[in-house]
């Protein structure tokens, strides 16, 4: 089974691929793009923090960068259906090589870190596309307890440090110049939203397409994921989202 196939049916009833609410993706949004010109998701998955954003902001043009274009195809038909299509473009590619002619006034990085080989590195990168006075929307894992034996196993194999504890992350954040001005650590109803959508949406599948070559490699690989959340990470891991600005540099800068 190709990993593709899995992820689109992963996210097909949760949409955007991290364990936030609808309502807060509105206010992550608010705060971070609301009155802005110009938004970068480095990372975007299938663009969907993107045209969530465009939705609720006339001004604002988004282009969002992925290695992969799974559901990108989709989500431009959803763009172009409410008139949103001209002000969206994906991009296919390596974040690390995007170039863009012009800084960005909000740059969003949610759940994309290993992308540049963890959060310094993101951090950086982020601030390389982002004005003097922009935003960054930020998004990553955390312990907020010491990972168990059954954590790192339920998460593929983990290593305890894969992250941060949530004040440690922050004092990363901070000692790379940048000034938190909201965050918001995601609750277990919602990582269990998240959870049960990511596992139920392919498992209904599986069983409503019994004949399909693959349906049985996607249940396995869901009952996989779902044994590996229960018995292993449900509680043992964390997801803090930041509303982050570049800093006393760039204020000092302007």
């Amino acid at each position: 089974m190709g990993r593709r196939t899995l992820v689109r049916l992963a996210h097909s009833e949760h949409p955007i691929a991290a364990p936030l609410s609808d309502a807060r993706v509105d206010d992550m949004l608010t705060r971070t793009t609301r009155g802005r010109r110009r938004v970068l998701d480095l990372g975007c998955g299938d663009g969907t923090w993107l045209l969530r954003a465009l939705r609720h902001d006339p001004g604002l043009t988004a282009v969002g960068v992925d290695t992969s274009d799974v559901g990108f195809e989709k989500t431009m038909r959803e763009a172009a259906l409410v008139g949103l299509a001209d002000r969206l473009t994906l991009v296919q590619g390596d974040v690390r090589r995007f170039m863009a002619d012009a800084p960005f006034d909000a740059v969003l990085s949610v759940g994309a870190a290993y992308a540049y080989g963890g959060l310094e590195p993101t951090l950086e990168a982020a601030r390389g596309h982002l004005a003097a006075d922009g935003l960054l929307l930020l998004g990553d894992c955390f312990w907020p307890v010491p990972p168990t034996a059954a954590v790192l196993e339920g998460l593929g194999g983990a290593s305890p440090d894969e992250y941060l504890t949530l004040p440690d992350t922050v004092d990363l954040v901070t000692r790379h110049g940048w000034v938190t001005v909201y965050g918001h650590v995601s609750t277990q109803e919602e990582w269990d939203d998240y959870e049960w959508s990511w596992t139920g949406a392919p498992a209904r599948w599986a069983v409503e397409n019994p004949d399909h070559p693959e349906a049985g490699e996607v249940l396995a690989a869901v009952e996989a994921h779902r044994d590996g959340w229960l018995r292993g990470y449900r509680g043992g891991l964390g997801f803090v989202t930041l509303v982050l600005h570049p800093g006393r540099a760039a204020v000092a800068a302007r």
